[in-house]
């Protein structure tokens, strides 16, 4: 099986090259490309010459535009990156008779409510960046039959900057903290992301019928404040240097941080319907989180 991974320096692309690596042979690709293999988004008529040039079994996008306050200046890349790019490989998956799997977002929702999100419940995008992943969904969907959507949120590693770093750095320079407290969801690993990408495609090689759209989170949930103190309180117990107390440490409304592009507040995901078709059981978002941090920290 030849597969076609785009976004391979990223954070979840990085994984991807492990996880499907005993499944085929990987063509990945970053954004400058090499030749006739360009992993250039933004040039819509390479895109579709380097697909048809390696002709995949398998496409798997792991690249898009994911600077969501940027996106908001810049609306017309955001289009061409997380709309346009994603249709052409649609489309030229569909013409070879290929798999297409994609990520998209909890940022297609409006964050309204306290339930997790199913896949069949109204989107309404807050931001360009939601505005532009939903139509790339919808791209998707129109173009080839056979794919697979993983809308995810709140996605880390260890490789890379990430939340989890920048509040041990905090930790490490400040007395208090303020962190936002109103917005509710589930850190989760490129790692676990890659991982059931993997059995998912080993899946609807037997079973395309499983073709479709699914969320994919880890298990349970919490806010930025609840996920910083975990962060905080795990780098203490590991004999970190931790200067902020944990009474120091000050949950805060998102009008705290006004930002370009509102941040839903409720990105809760149900993951009944990927867990029913691919027979798994996803783990807390604490275990993922731990190992992260056991990295970083060299524990």
């Amino acid at each position: 099986m030849r597969i076609l991974l785009f976004g391979k320096r990223g954070q979840v692309g990085w994984e991807l090259q492990r996880s499907l690596a005993p499944l085929g042979t990987i063509i990945a690709l970053d954004y400058e490309g090499d030749g006739e293999l360009c992993g250039d988004f933004s040039k819509l008529a390479g895109l579709a010459k380097c697909v048809r040039t390696v002709a995949p079994d398998v496409i798997v996008n792991a690249a898009a535009h994911t600077a969501v306050d940027k996106a908001e200046a810049e609306p017309e890349l955001a289009r061409t990156l997380n709309t346009l790019a994603p249709g052409v490989l649609a489309e030229e998956a569909n013409r070879l008779g290929a798999w297409l799997l994609h990520y998209s977002t909890d940022y297609v929702f409006d964050g309204s409510g306290d339930n997790a999100w199913q896949e069949s419940d109204p989107t309404a995008p807050l931001s360009v960046y939601g505005q532009t992943k939903l139509a790339g969904e919808h791209a998707i969907a129109a173009a080839c039959a056979k794919h697979l959507i993983f809308r995810t949120s709140w996605v880390y590693a260890a490789r890379g900057n990430n939340f989890a770093r920048t509040m041990l750095r905090l930790a490490s320079e400040r007395d208090q903290l303020k962190v936002i407290a109103d917005q509710i969801g589930a850190p989760t690993g490129a790692e676990l992301l890659a991982d059931v990408t993997a059995q998912a495609l080993r899946s609807v090689q037997q079973k395309p019928q499983l073709a479709g759209l699914y969320h994919l989170v880890a298990a349970g949930e919490t806010s930025w404040y609840g996920y910083a103190r975990h962060v905080i309180e795990f780098a203490r117990h590991s004999g970190e240097n931790v200067r902020v107390a944990p009474e120091a440490i000050e949950a805060v409304p998102s009008s705290a941080y006004p930002l370009p592009a509102p941040r839903p507040h409720n990105s809760r995901l149900n993951t009944g319907k990927l867990q029913a078709a691919f027979d798994l059981q996803l783990p807390d978002w604490q275990v993922g989180v731990d190992r992260m941090l056991a990295e970083l920290l060299g524990k």
